[in-house]
């Protein structure tokens, strides 16, 4: 099976004869290139505005220029809303999974608004694919909207283990012009082999048996489980991204270092790559890990949260 076929058949069961709703479905999907055309030349003003790590809502309506809003929203995410002068095509984009704090996306909320407003809906499933689901085929499989999701893009580099790589799945049309129109696409070198046979060997276990996804969900219950009864505050609900909250980026480090000594290797996140007073230790449980690997994990834990006094 080649990996093009394997990733076909893995992230998109329903895509492959997908017809947005009816409203959309007179508007040709040529129209993305429109998107991608915006997209690449605002960049420089979204990481500007200081979006690129926050969530926010960017709009246009009064031409093809994106009016960034500033204003963080509170605590709640938004979600990326795109709107062609024309309104020819719209498209909502939002991570299926937001990495830094292992939130899962509200799709199906999203789904309905974006039916109600004849909108496409985009997922980037990076820290989803693989694992999420009960077949590991992401986000929208585990909210059960893979028939109203309309393009996924995802990566071979993380659950897949491949290294490097990605792949977007959508429509025939929205497809061919990527081919012919991206630049990610256009000006990089193939991928080493290896990179090739491997993910798409991890596509094709995925693909046979769903046991590596179970594994997963239950290890990853199994560690926030255990430290949450331990008294450690574990963001997010249910994946494998578990960040250990203790706000001050002096702790995390100090407690990362500690932990590394007792054998386990974990990364303290501080400002500026989460929010002031938000530094966690992020852990990532993985289907290499066993039983005895996350009892030990959490023992660690309970031995510096003890000494650094986050528990008692």
């Amino acid at each position: 099976m080649s990996l093009r076929t394997a990733v076909r058949l893995f992230g998109a069961p329903f895509r492959s004869v997908l017809q947005p709703c009816a409203a959309n479905a007179r508007r040709p999907y040529a129209a993305v290139a429109q998107a991608l055309s915006v997209l690449e030349n605002e960049l420089d003003t979204i990481r500007a505005a200081g979006t690129w790590k926050g969530e926010r809502v960017i709009t246009s309506k009064q031409g093809p220029h994106i009016n960034v809003d500033g204003s963080r929203g509170g605590e709640q995410h938004s979600y990326l809303f795109i709107y062609l002068q024309s309104s020819r095509l719209r498209l909502v984009v939002t991570d299926g999974v937001f990495s830094m704090d292992g939130d899962v996306a509200p799709l199906q909320g999203i789904c309905d608004l974006a039916e109600q407003y004849s909108a496409l809906v985009f997922i980037d499933e990076c820290h989803a694919t693989g694992f999420m689901g009960p077949r590991g085929r992401g986000t929208d499989e585990l909210l059960g909207v893979m028939d109203r999701v309309h393009i996924v893009n995802s990566t071979l580099g993380k659950a897949l283990g491949g290294a490097a790589g990605g792949y977007t799945v959508g429509p025939k049309a929205l497809i061919e012009l990527l081919r012919q129109r991206s630049r990610p696409y256009l000006f990089s070198n193939s991928l080493p082999p290896p990179v090739v046979g491997c993910a798409t060997r991890a596509v094709e276990l995925l693909l046979a048996s769903n046991e590596i996804a179970q594994s997963m969900a239950a290890k990853t219950m199994r560690f926030r489980n255990n430290m949450t009864q331990a008294g450690f505050t574990i963001s997010g609900t249910a994946h494998p991204i578990c960040p250990v909250m203790l706000g001050d980026a002096r702790l995390a480090s100090l407690m990362a270092d500690d932990m590394l000594k007792l054998g386990v290797y974990v990364i303290g996140f501080s400002y500026p790559v989460v929010p002031k007073g938000k530094a966690r230790i992020r852990v990532q449980i993985s289907a290499a890990h066993t039983d005895e690997d996350i009892d030990r994990t959490v023992d660690a834990f309970i031995q510096t949260g003890r000494k650094h006094g986050v528990i008692s």
